[in-house]
C-alpha cells in the first residue's frame, strides 16, 4: 500500500493534484493532514473533489467530516486520540517506535512508523532506525503488512521498503515536488 499525505498547508490546484496522485498505479490512498486548518477549509477541499475519490479519502482532522463524505477512514493523532463515535472506516495512526507499533496494531487497520529515513519536509527529523534494528523487527513480527514506512520516503525506495518488511509506505515531501 502507498500513502500520500498532503502538505500541512493548502496549495493552489490541490484537489486537481490530489485526483492526478490518485490516478498514478502507485498511489492507493491520500491522507489528508491539515494541522491548522478549520472544518469549513476541509470541507470545501472534499467539496472539489470527485465523489468516487472519497473512498480514497483519510482525515487527520475534523473526523465528522469522515462520516458525513463516507471517506475511507481517520487517522489518530494528539488532537484526535479516538475515532468519531460509532465509527465503521479504517483507523490508522502514527507511531515512532517499536513499542509504540505494538501498543497500536490491535487497535488500528493500519500504523505508520517514522522516522525511516532523513526527512525531505521536517528539517532535523532524521532517521530513528537502523536497517539492522528493521529487519529485526520484521523478523519478530513487529513489522509486517499493516505497518508502513513514513520519513524520508520517495516513490524510487518502495522495493527496498517492502524488502525490509513493511506492507508499503506514506509519501509526503517527494509527492508535492
Amino acid at each position: 500500500m502507498t500513502i500520500v499525505i498532503t502538505l500541512p498547508t493548502f496549495i493552489v490546484g490541490e484537489a486537481e493534484r490530489i485526483a492526478q496522485l490518485l490516478q498514478r498505479k502507485d498511489v492507493d490512498h491520500i491522507h489528508i493532514r491539515k494541522p491548522h486548518s478549520t472544518e469549513d477549509e476541509i470541507e470545501a477541499l472534499l467539496k472539489e473533489l470527485p465523489s468516487d475519490l472519497y473512498k480514497h479519502l483519510v482525515l487527520h482532522d475534523h473526523h465528522h467530516l469522515a462520516v458525513k463524505y463516507n471517506l475511507l477512514g481517520v487517522h489518530l493523532n494528539s488532537r484526535n486520540p479516538q475515532p468519531p463515535k460509532d465509527w465503521k472506516g479504517s483507523v490508522s495512526r502514527s507511531c515512532h517506535s517499536l513499542p509504540e507499533i505494538i501498543e497500536w496494531k490491535p487497535r488500528c487497520d493500519y500504523l505508520s512508523l517514522s522516522p525511516i529515513f532523513d526527512s525531505i519536509s521536517k528539517q532535523g527529523y532524521s532517521s530513528a532506525f537502523t536497517h539492522e534494528e528493521l529487519k529485526k523487527a520484521a523478523e519478530e513480527g513487529i513489522i509486517d503488512n499493516k505497518v508502513l514506512a513514513l520519513g524520508g520516503v520517495t516513490f524510487n525506495k518502495l522495493d527496498y521498503i517492502r524488502s525490509l518488511g513493511f506492507g508499503g509506505a506514506m509519501i509526503l515531501g517527494d509527492a508535492w515536488k
